[in-house]
């Protein structure tokens, strides 16, 4: 038996739930444009997770897929639309969006796509030009 934390969430009427199990890779806001867009916001908070970190426990025939690049195939409730999460297929992560998992304790240590902010946020954390080295960015900061 595992000691791990275990969150659930759901989409907005609720028809798809989902689980998130131990720490994810990630926390942090994403400010680039299609986060923004995609989000309906100025801002995005994300969470970032191994796939088997993730579980859809129910309505899993009633997630619809829209992948815009190869990048990011972003899912969604077909009922109600509501926006669920984001399979990155080419850094094997999966971005649960923080407001899906309203129990999860979402603690953000950085900002990416930072250079493309339309709302600027003073709270001392780093703010990346666009996204971690290893993650195939510059890794440059840049200032709030």
């Amino acid at each position: 038996m595992s000691n791990e934390q275990t969150h659930t969430g759901s989409c907005f009427c609720g028809s798809v739930k989902l689980t998130v199990s131990g720490d994810p890779a990630a926390m942090g806001y994403c400010h680039c444009e299609s986060c923004r867009r995609w989000s309906a916001g100025p801002v995005n908070a994300f969470t970032l997770w191994k796939p088997e970190s993730v579980n859809i426990t129910q309505g899993t025939d009633n997630i619809g897929t829209y992948a815009k690049t190869p990048q990011s195939h972003r899912k969604w409730c077909k009922t109600c639309g509501g926006h669920i999460f984001t399979e990155h297929p080419s850094m094997g992560l999966v971005d649960v969006y923080a407001a899906v998992i309203p129990s999860f304790p979402f603690v953000a240590d950085v900002h990416v796509h930072y250079q493309e902010a339309v709302l600027r946020i003073h709270d001392g954390i780093t703010k990346l030009k666009d996204v971690p080295e290893e993650m195939g960015g510059s890794g440059e900061s840049i200032a709030e």
